[in-house]
């Protein structure tokens, strides 16, 4: 059973990356939970089917929290998942740089690509080659904004990324999971010790 939480606690959010998609990497939130409580990790919740874990923890550093997920996730489910940890400072900033007016257009998808720190460079934008009269990239740090017309989709660069080696290290989440995560952690923090 988790320890009670401690001020000093950072709050982050792991973004497993293909888990419960097309039927492959099944596994379930409860599982998921109770494996992040067994590994130390305070005050574990699960966000939808996909793969998103809030936890709090005394750790700082958001790369020896992936190895350690990542471990846990190949030991105890046999899942071999690329895992991008973000802490709440970097999500805060993520949610205040995505403004209301970047996700209002209704014939477009907008989807927010976390980058592994392996790739995480503006660089990575030049790999991608996006097409720009049918979709969007912009990089912020960590991350990429993508966005495209939905009657386009299937002829975007982005909807062929899972052919490149590239892929392996980022996940997806749209918009709206993107904020209800960021406000989950949020109120996470704001609620301190138990």
């Amino acid at each position: 059973m988790a320890k009670s939480s401690r001020q000093s606690d950072t709050v982050f959010v792991a973004l497993l990356r293909g888990v419960n998609v097309g039927g492959n990497n099944m596994i379930s939130m409860a599982s998921l939970k109770t494996s992040f409580e067994r590994a130390g990790f305070e005050r574990v919740s699960t966000y939808i089917n996909s793969g998103n874990i809030l936890f709090q923890t005394t750790e700082e550093d958001a790369r020896k929290l992936e190895s350690k997920i990542e471990k846990m996730l190949s030991k105890e489910h046999n899942l071999n998942s690329k895992v991008v940890v973000r802490s709440l400072a970097e999500m805060a900033k993520l949610v205040k740089d995505l403004s209301g007016s970047w996700d209002s257009v209704k014939d477009w998808k907008y989807n927010v690509i976390f980058l592994r720190h392996s790739i995480d460079s503006k660089s990575v934008l030049k790999a991608l080659n996006p097409k720009p009269d049918i979709e969007q990239v912009e990089y912020y740090p960590g991350t990429l904004l993508w966005s495209a017309q939905i009657s386009a989709i299937g002829r975007t660069t982005m909807q062929k990324l899972s052919g490149q080696k590239i892929f392996q290290d980022m996940t997806v989440r749209n918009t709206n999971t993107t904020r209800k995560l960021y406000e989950l952690m949020r109120k996470m923090a704001e609620e301190g010790t138990p």
